[in-house]
């Protein structure tokens, strides 16, 4: 990828947020998953092969602050909502993975016209007492390296510190990504969502790893009833929760196909 990564920010309730971009032609908005975007990704480059990807922080990910701001649901949605306008992405395609699936599927659902397409990888926002998702706020230090990749080095290498870094600080981060979705999530993932799918208008890719430790696939298939025919589902074999950073060509294949 010879195009180089570009960094701007934006400000929504008084708190900067990052935004990185690369690539162009018709804008894909992207929204990380557990533990946010610390690093550009092989994917995000396959995507900007012919799409400028546009990926913002959202509050209390790397690269924004704000979170202990946004006390309920509503608050994030809005939070949300802003962030994607002032990102540049209303009216565009977006992505979302996990922990921010939640959040892009109610900005879909509250604003039908604001999003054109939506891809949605294993995402929070429903819960099932007798297959609940796994607890991602109480595992010990180094656990989810084993439980949101296929492989656990995927994740680790992931999230290794960066060359001059300080080590306590990108600790911080790391901890901070997960207490920010916690805010919305926690205990169980569930921020009531499935009282509002059906609002969604546009086409819904729904993607999962086939060996998801996190979120059972029973959850795709309540999306995709939720939607209610405007929903495809796919699996991406070999995969984990974090499907992009563990097979990022064939993603990015399902998504560029879903796209055009």
């Amino acid at each position: 990828m010879s195009q180089s990564l570009e960094t701007r920010s934006v400000t929504v309730n008084g708190h900067a947020h990052r935004v990185w971009s690369r690539g162009t032609g018709r804008p894909l908005g992207f929204l990380a998953g557990i533990g946010g975007l610390p690093k550009w990704t092989p994917f995000l480059d396959r995507m900007a092969e012919t799409r400028q990807v546009i990926a913002p922080s959202l509050p209390g990910f790397p690269g924004a602050t704000g979170h202990e701001d946004l006390d309920t649901i509503f608050d994030w949605i809005l939070a949300t909502h802003d962030l994607l306008t002032e990102a540049g992405l209303r009216g565009a395609d977006l992505m979302a993975v996990s922990v921010a699936g939640a959040l892009a599927a109610d900005v879909a659902a509250v604003w039908p016209e604001f999003v054109r397409r939506l891809v949605l990888v294993s995402p929070f926002g429903l819960f099932d007492t007798r297959e609940p998702s796994a607890d991602i706020w109480a595992q010990r230090p180094g656990h989810l390296n084993g439980l949101v990749c296929a492989e656990r080095e995927t994740y680790k290498d992931f999230i290794e510190q960066p060359t001059g870094a300080d080590p306590t600080e990108w600790k911080v981060e790391q901890m901070r990504a997960l207490e920010a979705s916690a805010r919305y999530l926690f205990p169980t993932g569930n921020t009531g969502l499935s009282a509002r799918l059906h609002r969604i208008q546009c086409p819904v890719l729904l993607m999962r790893g086939s060996v998801d430790r996190v979120m059972p696939g029973s959850y795709l298939d309540r999306f995709a009833t939720g939607i209610s025919g405007r929903a495809v589902v796919r699996e991406i074999a070999g995969a984990g929760h974090l499907a992009e950073l563990d097979q990022p060509d064939a993603v990015a294949s399902a998504v560029r196909e879903f796209l055009e």
